[in-house]
Formats: C-alpha cells, structure tokens, sequence
C-alpha cells in the first residue's frame, strides 16, 4: 500500500516501524512541528519525526493542513490510504477524502467508550477492568468512524498509564498492519460503533494530578497509575520545610485506618490512609531527582510515622 503515516509521540513509533517492516510505501511523514522543551526550552523534534528521518522517510511539519496548499500538497501523494496514531491534529475533509481507501486511525480504547485525547488515563482512572487497541476508518466526528479492528486487553489492578501505553502501542501495530493487509486484499470490513456507551476522555488538567486523600484508597490508587509516570499525582508534605511536590508513580491497597493523608505504616512502602482505606506508596520522586522506590526514598527523605501528606 502506499500510505502516509500521520502521528507525532512514542506511543505512534512502533506503528510506524511495524508499517516500514510490512513492506508498505510510506510516501511522507506528517507530524508535529519541533517543540519547545526540557530546561533549555529547545526546540525538539517529534519521536516519529526522529523515527522517520532515521529511515529516510520525507517529512512534513505543517503548523496546519486548513490551507488549500496543504490539500494540495497531500493530494500529490496519490496515496492509498493514511494511517493516524495521536497525530494531534484535526484532519480536515479534503484530507479525509484524499487518499483512495480513507484513512486509518489506531484509537486506544474500546471505542466509543472513551473517544479523545487522553482515553489510557481515563480508563484508568476510571478504574475499567480493560480497554482495546482499536483501528477506525476517520470520518469527520471525534473518534466516530466505523470499527474496523479491536483487541481488548485486561488492565491489572496495578497497571499504570505507561505500562498500558506500550501494551497498547505494541498490540495497535500489529493490528494496524493487520488492517491494512485486509483492505489491500479487499477484505477489510469495519462496523458502525455502538450508539450506547459513548463517554469522552477530556485532555488531563493539571489540577486533576493533585492528591486529596479525604477521597477513598481506591480513587487515589487510580489517580496515582492513571498519571504515572507523566505528568505524575504529587503531594506536599509537612516534613519538607521547603514545601516540595512529590510525584507518587506506584501504589497498591492495602488494610489500615486512621486520619486521611496520615502515614500509618513505613514497611515495604508508606502506607498512607484514605478517606476509606489505605494505600501504599511504592515509588515516588522528588523534584530534580530520578524515580525511586519507597525504601530508597525514605533514607533521604525525613518522614515517620504520623507525617502528613
């Protein structure tokens, strides 16, 4: 097939080299402009735009595809199809109707439930026993287009947002290559979504990361790996005198009571009660420094039992 791949973050890459090592002809790359970031603010290049030029592949970064130049441009493809992975860009119709099958987008939920931006966190946070890997033909809704492939996938009661990113990224590959095969060979068929059960995964605020832990243990446990690792549910403590924000990354349940955001227990993690139940801390990080587990924070960070969080 020749397609164009459309995608901007890590969790799109191994679609994109999963598509290169079917054998299919990836006329151009589409992703985000560079970016940007770290402490120098420089500007970065996408994953994918990294991924692409290491294998050569043309790319384009266009700030928008609203102009009819940019319609233009993708025309001259002459493509095939497109396949977008968390591109994050709305396609407009003229792109939408360019490439001869239609184009293809890798959604990481079982859709419709959680349509948009963020739908790993929120199946997590949510608390969802699994979610899917799911290829869709776009239309010009958010995330309404028929269901072509999906693979459902159990979510652990421990799993975190970046454990489910790369299951789902690994199996969206090959179900990916698996759908374009199917329509290259004219068997693909993709089925109208249900039209109950549609919920929205709203883009995560920043507020959203910080821990109140008047709530019950399981809310905070979900908060905690539906951030993990990034942006991270933080907290202050009053045995820091400087007020820092420690990101909590890894929790688990676990039994014991007392005042919420108490800390009730300091073996094999800091167990820290909720307002119904208790949780424990398994890793955490300090501004500046590197992810670690609760023994290793503990011996340079002054917290005992009855600190608060």
């Amino acid at each position: 097939m020749r397609i164009a791949f459309m995608g901007t973050p890590e969790f799109a890459v191994p679609v994109l080299a999963a598509l290169l090592a079917a054998g299919h002809q990836v006329v151009a790359v589409y992703s985000q402009p560079p970016r940007p970031a770290g402490r120098g603010m420089r500007e970065q290049t996408s994953p994918v735009q990294q991924h692409a030029l290491g294998h050569g592949l043309p790319v384009l970064t266009p700030a928008s595809l609203r102009q009819p130049s940019a319609h233009a441009t993708f025309a001259q493809h002459a493509l095939d199809a497109a396949v977008v992975v968390a591109y994050g860009m709305i396609l407009p119709e003229a792109i939408l109707r360019a490439p001869r099958y239609g184009c293809y987008n890798l959604h990481a939920s079982a859709l419709p439930r959680w349509r948009g931006a963020a739908p790993i966190q929120r199946a997590i946070m949510a608390g969802d026993a699994e979610t899917a890997a799911t290829v869709m033909r776009m239309d010009s809704g958010l995330d309404t287009g028929p269901v072509c492939r999906e693979r459902r996938l159990p979510i652990g009661p421990d799993m975190t947002a970046g454990e489910l990113h790369d299951a789902l990224a690994a199996i969206g590959a090959d179900l990916m290559v698996e759908a374009l095969n199917a329509l290259a060979a004219g068997s693909l068929v993709c089925l109208p979504q249900p039209v109950a059960g549609v919920t929205y995964a709203a883009k995560i605020d920043k507020r959203e990361a910080v821990i109140d832990f008047t709530r019950p243990a399981t809310e905070v446990h979900n908060q905690i790996r539906a951030l993990s690792p990034a942006p991270g549910a933080w907290v202050e403590s009053e045995a820091s005198r400087r007020g820092e924000r420690i990101k909590l990354l890894r929790s688990s349940l676990t039994q014991g009571s007392g005042p919420a955001g108490t800390v009730i227990g300091l073996t094999a993690g800091i167990s820290v009660a909720c307002g119904h139940g208790t949780i424990r801390i398994l890793e955490l990080q300090r501004p500046g420094k590197r992810p670690m587990p609760a023994a290793e924070f503990l011996r340079g960070f002054p917290l005992s039992l009855g600190a608060r969080l």
